[in-house]
């Protein structure tokens, strides 16, 4: 694409947690197909404190696809148009001269609107602080080779462990489930020896956690998987129910 576009932003407005929103409309012109979609908004707040406006609030920190912080919802999509991307990675490119973008925050009663596109995401924190750890003894580091794992175990928890809590998983459930997200996190110690002293303890726990955080049902859609900007996988859940089997048939 050549030449910079004019574009129509249909933003998600909401000043807190209890008050009303509603959608406002702006004009978003001469943007660069080279700008990330938050640089677009950069230039849309720019714009917008010049004229005495209220900037748009929207999360943001690394900017790099790892930190999960630019969760919004992007024309109906969690995390835009493009498979594989967060908000932060998707580029203008994507969109074309003269179109329409609708921008939401998350949609989950878990992830309440802090202000505009911003949702507190700290249930997902709760579930964490329920078991996603293991308890060692402090004191130096073992060699990384002193036990031994499967190399199969040791890719699959690798790529349990490159969830990056975004929410895109919650926002794209219709039943704003966060399973693929627990599940991610059960099995990347599941899958390694460290792990499997706190097992049975873990997948009750961070369960629970996950359930009182007001997280819906999974009804295996896998729409989680489809929207997943790191390309998590449900077969994760389904190790997160043989886990929670094991669980319940042996006890903690």
């Amino acid at each position: 694409m050549s030449g910079n576009m004019n574009l129509t932003l249909k933003v998600w407005r909401q000043k807190n947690t209890k008050e009303s929103g509603r959608f406002e409309t702006y004009q978003a012109k001469n943007i660069s197909p080279d700008m990330s979609f938050l640089e677009m908004l950069d230039v849309m707040n720019e714009d917008l404190i010049k004229e005495g406006k209220e900037p748009i609030a929207f999360d943001h920190d690394c900017r790099e696809g790892i930190c999960g912080m630019c969760s919004m919802y992007i024309n109906g999509r969690a995390h835009g148009p493009v498979k594989g991307v967060t908000a932060c990675q998707l580029h203008m490119r994507s969109f074309q001269d003269g179109e329409t973008i609708t921008i939401e925050p998350w949609r989950a009663a878990a992830f309440p609107v802090l202000r505009d596109l911003v949702v507190d995401r700290t249930a997902f924190e709760r579930i964490q602080h329920a078991g996603g750890y293991v308890s060692v003894n402090t004191g130096a580091a073992p060699d990384a080779n002193a036990i031994p794992v499967p190399k199969d175990n040791a890719d699959e928890a690798f790529n349990s462990a490159a969830c990056i809590g975004c929410g895109a998983c919650v926002a794209a459930c219709k039943n704003s489930s966060g399973m693929l997200f627990l599940s991610a996190k059960v099995s990347q110690y599941a899958l390694l020896p460290q792990g499997r002293a706190e097992a049975k303890r873990r997948v009750v726990n961070m369960l629970k956690a996950h359930d009182e955080a007001g997280f819906g049902a999974c009804t295996n859609t896998e729409a989680c998987e489809a929207e997943c900007p790191k390309g998590i996988s449900v077969t994760n859940i389904a190790r997160l129910n043989r886990e929670m089997a094991g669980a319940a048939f042996f006890g903690e």
